[in-house]
């Protein structure tokens, strides 16, 4: 499951659980890209469920389109991500360091209050 929610002018809230296969991906980012129209200096709370490693299609649909996610990127300021996987809050940290103009803050399942107050600030 991935599932997209415009929350207001500049935020973005999604939800990601399962798994993805190359026509998932590409139906993710469509959707990521087409619900980031318009924000500038945005915000996003990315809750990551129990989920499996994409396939080696699905990587290949993200990679084609590197382009489109820098796009996407430099909409947001702030991005928390909420995750009971430590590996997974690891690498998003990871990440938000590599993301020029990004700020990624990992939170644990029971601290949504606190990505919240992170991303308001």
């Amino acid at each position: 499951m991935f599932q997209v929610m415009r929350n207001g002018e500049n935020r973005i809230d999604v939800d990601f659980a399962g798994k993805l296969d190359s026509d998932g991906m590409r139906v993710a980012l469509d959707e990521l890209s087409q619900k980031a129209e318009g924000i500038e200096h945005g915000r996003m709370l990315y809750r990551v469920g129990d989920f499996a490693l994409p396939t080696l299609g699905a990587i290949a649909v993200e990679l084609s389109r590197i382009p489109q996610l820098f796009r996407f990127v430099r909409r947001f300021d702030r991005m928390a991500v909420v995750a009971d996987k430590e590996w997974v809050r690891k690498v998003s940290e990871v990440e938000g360091a590599l993301i020029p103009g990004l700020q990624i803050k990992a939170f644990d399942l029971g601290q949504e209050a606190e990505a919240e107050a992170w991303l308001q600030r």
